[in-house]
């Protein structure tokens, strides 16, 4: 039993890591297709990561810690990640012209910490019964997947090549895969987990208001600037219905 519950356990975290793989959609597209729907990914991202952190990081942190603890480390996550920026800033653009913009170091650090998390949940879960943690993982699913089509967007917009985003988010996603493992040998430190979700719904948070937001903004053509709303309340709609459809 306990050999086929660790199955279960890698089998849906490595199906979860392997969300990372839908930006290679982009492949099929023309370059001159995907360059003018890329801002509308990253707009995208935009409400995604911020439906993530106010209906999905925040309430699962707020079931295991009191109030004043989760606003304290969701306080302290935005500052994390504001000093993680300046930190990356300083050590990769020194030129004027930084080619890779430091929040896609950012969301690949708030992303993968957020997976990790998510393969504890998946681990406690198969725990308690199989048909418990195939549920769970199916709604895990549900709201990872509009978030890695996002990511992609912000990653390639921040200055990386398709393919080194779609390498990096890959292995920023199968942080879900090591957090299985240690739900599932380590479950007693499990408990812990509740620290980091208001860590990184801090970081998800900054990185949409601080980063992401004005590189919305930067559109002037007004049909282009409804264009990019419309996506951005697609995003945040999506994690909401995710979180409606999880009970």
């Amino acid at each position: 039993m306990a050999l086929s519950i660790l199955f279960w356990i890698i089998l849906v975290t490595v199906l979860d890591g392997l969300l990372a793989l839908t930006g290679a959609f982009s492949f099929l597209l023309s370059k001159k297709f995907f360059n003018k729907t890329l801002i509308v990914l990253v707009a995208f991202s935009v409400g995604a990561l911020l439906g993530g952190a106010l209906f999905h990081l925040l309430p699962e942190s707020l079931n295991s810690l009191e109030l004043t603890k989760t606003i304290i480390l969701f306080i302290l996550g935005i500052i994390l990640f504001l000093v993680l920026e300046k930190l990356i800033h300083w050590r990769h653009c020194h030129e004027p012209d930084c080619k890779i913009h430091p929040y896609s170091y950012l969301i690949l650090y708030g992303d993968a910490m957020h997976n990790f998390i998510d393969g504890l949940l998946i681990a406690g879960s198969f725990l308690v019964s199989i048909p418990i943690g195939i549920v769970t993982s199916i709604l895990v699913i549900a709201h990872e997947l509009p978030q890695e089509i996002g990511y992609f967007g912000v990653l390639v917009h921040g200055g990386f090549s398709k393919k080194k985003a779609l390498s990096f988010n890959l292995l920023s996603q199968l942080t879900a895969v090591i957090g299985g493992l240690a739900g599932y040998f380590l479950l007693s430190l499990t408990k812990y987990s509740a620290y980091l979700l208001p860590i990184a719904a801090g970081g998800f948070i900054y990185i949409a208001i601080q980063d992401l937001i004005p590189e919305v903004l930067k559109e002037k053509d007004n049909k282009k600037r409804i264009i990019n709303l419309i996506a951005v309340i697609l995003g945040f709609l999506l994690l909401l219905s995710a979180k409606l459809f999880a009970g």
